[in-house]
């Protein structure tokens, strides 16, 4: 099976629209399970910051007031709430056995999605 996404396919992102579970997303990549170093972006910032920053492509599995899919998310099998948090998504990558996702890294601040992708282009 071909994967969904490859290295330096091209991604049309809608940007300000609120993702949905099962949408895939564009999301800014942390910096191992410490997480990011600098502020999230603004809505609007323009692109020349945009490009400054790490992205992942990640597919929406719960969102804030979904029950937290611990047997699918090893990173919460302890999560204190049964809930997702307020300002939360659980992101999971379609290839399972190599994609960091929230099955090590836990819940990521819907904050650094930068939008939800609507095409993708092969280069």
């Amino acid at each position: 099976m071909e994967p969904a996404y490859r290295d330096r396919d091209r991604v049309l992102v809608m940007r300000g629209t609120k993702p949905e579970v099962g949408q895939v997303v564009v999301v800014e990549s942390p910096f191992g399970t410490r997480g990011w170093r600098e502020q999230p972006l603004a809505a609007k910032a323009p692109a020349s910051l945009v490009t400054a920053r790490r992205w992942m492509i990640k597919r929406v599995a719960a969102l804030p007031g979904d029950v937290v899919p611990r047997s699918r998310v090893p990173a919460l099998a302890h999560a204190l709430d049964e809930h997702v948090p307020e300002g939360m998504t659980v992101l999971l990558g379609d290839n399972s056995t190599a994609s960091f996702d929230s099955r090590e890294f836990g819940f990521f601040p819907l904050e650094r999605i930068l939008g939800v992708v609507r095409n993708t282009y092969r280069v």
